[in-house]
């Protein structure tokens, strides 16, 4: 062979990859001849080689190479002439090792991790088999049984009528009892039920889980604000309404097996229409003007009633005391005038000078007097005028006579003692 300079490269060599022509090339010829042929100095090492030294390794797995006779065919050949002969058992060794590696990779597959919060559930040729915990777990790789994670812990929200949504009015306007239209914007929160049967069925009972949901809510929301008034939706009773649609919506979802567990319907905004909005505003201040014109005239009642109520108690009581003192002072008086007729028929001038002193008893109780000693000799009489008329002022003042209610007559004056006296004397 002939020898090439040291800085040619091996590529150069027209002899390069080329049997000798005397015997079968093998791979230590093969990699003495490399070497002589790699250039000096170091440098960095023959692409063509490496790439013959693969093809060698992979011929020597699979078969074994056959050396030629003559060193024609071997040039020939292009590079690395000679033929192979098929080796059975290599080739069985190497397909062998292939499906081993395989079968581990696809039993490998069978192997996952449900994380916490979550469940697994388990098919047999895409018939349920099992619901499987947290954890690792093993299952018979794909197609035998496959897996399908479901997350039992998440809480899901859904919103219905909600702002920005092409479709907003359609799920959002409703008709109330009294054939009123509102706007109602409301949410639920649900999840999927932790035992084994919720996620089973949410996974073959539910075809789009979210679109169920919301057409349930809805129709059931769309049910019980037909039952209500527009001021019950309004103002009233939302919380009531609210409540209502969670147990009329749970009751419905379990009757169609969703799996699916309703934690709380919460209304967000009721509103008439925007279209009708001002109109509205008009007839609730009117409604709060009539409410307050009605607070302020059962105020006005609350006060006037009893105070009247009260004075005619009052005056049914003065009269009835009224009527009973005249007829109680009357009867007295009658009885007193009996006494005095039987004890006069008994004593005549007795009774006559008693009745005198009592009459003149009276009259001086009440009146100034002035006693004069008519038998003494000073013939000077000093009246205090200015004395007495004090006195008398300070009597009337002290002394007054009883109010009377209206209607009532006055008292009687006391006649003067000269008509007593001519009664007496008669």
């Amino acid at each position: 062979m002939p020898q090439t300079s040291g800085n040619s490269l091996a590529l150069n060599d027209p002899q390069w990859g080329r049997g000798s022509g005397s015997g079968g090339d093998d791979g230590d010829r093969d990699r003495d001849e490399g070497r002589r042929n790699r250039p000096q100095g170091g440098g960095p090492p023959d692409l063509d080689e490496l790439w013959r030294d693969l093809n060698r390794r992979l011929n020597g797995l699979f078969g074994k190479r056959r050396g030629g006779a003559g060193g024609g065919q071997g040039a020939g050949g292009g590079g690395g002439g000679g033929g192979f002969r098929p080796d059975a058992r290599g080739a069985g060794f190497g397909v062998a090792a292939v499906l081993a590696v395989a079968g581990l990779i696809w039993l490998g597959s069978g192997a996952y991790i449900v994380q916490e919060g979550q469940v697994a559930v388990v098919t047999t040729f895409g018939r349920y088999s099992e619901t499987t915990l947290p954890g690792f777990r093993l299952r018979l790789p794909w197609p035998v049984q496959s897996h399908e994670i479901v997350d039992v812990l998440s809480v899901r929200t859904l919103e219905i009528g909600g702002r920005g949504r092409a479709d907003r009015l359609k799920e959002a306007l409703m008709l109330t009892d009294d054939e009123n239209i509102v706007d109602l914007q409301f949410t639920v929160q649900y999840r999927i039920k932790e035992d084994p049967t919720g996620a089973r069925d949410f996974v073959f009972n539910n075809r789009r889980p979210t679109d169920a949901v919301g057409q349930v809510a809805e129709s059931v929301m769309r049910e019980v604000v037909g039952s209500q008034s527009m001021d019950q939706v309004l103002y009233e009773s939302r919380q009531e309404i609210a409540d209502s649609v969670r147990s009329q919506m749970q009751e419905i979802l379990d009757r169609y097996g969703t799996g699916i567990r309703v934690l709380q319907v919460a209304i967000q905004n009721a509103q008439p229409p925007e279209q009708v909005q001002a109109a509205f505003d008009d007839a609730v201040k009117a409604t709060q003007d009539r409410e307050r014109l009605i607070n302020e005239g059962q105020a006005y009642a609350n006060d006037i009633i009893p105070r009247a109520r009260g004075t005619a108690a009052r005056l049914m009581q003065e009269a009835e005391g009224y009527r009973t003192r005249v007829v109680q002072t009357a009867e007295g008086d009658a009885s007193r005038f009996r006494q005095v007729a039987t004890e006069y028929a008994k004593a005549p001038q007795v009774t006559r000078e008693r009745m005198y002193l009592e009459t003149m008893q009276q009259i001086f109780a009440n009146t100034s007097k002035v006693m004069i000693d008519s038998k003494a000799s000073n013939p000077l009489l000093f009246l205090p005028f200015d004395k007495l008329l004090q006195q008398s002022a300070g009597e009337a003042a002290t002394i007054r006579p009883p109010a009377t209610l209206p209607g009532e007559p006055a008292p009687a004056e006391p006649k003067s003692g000269a008509g007593a006296r001519g009664r007496e004397t008669r």
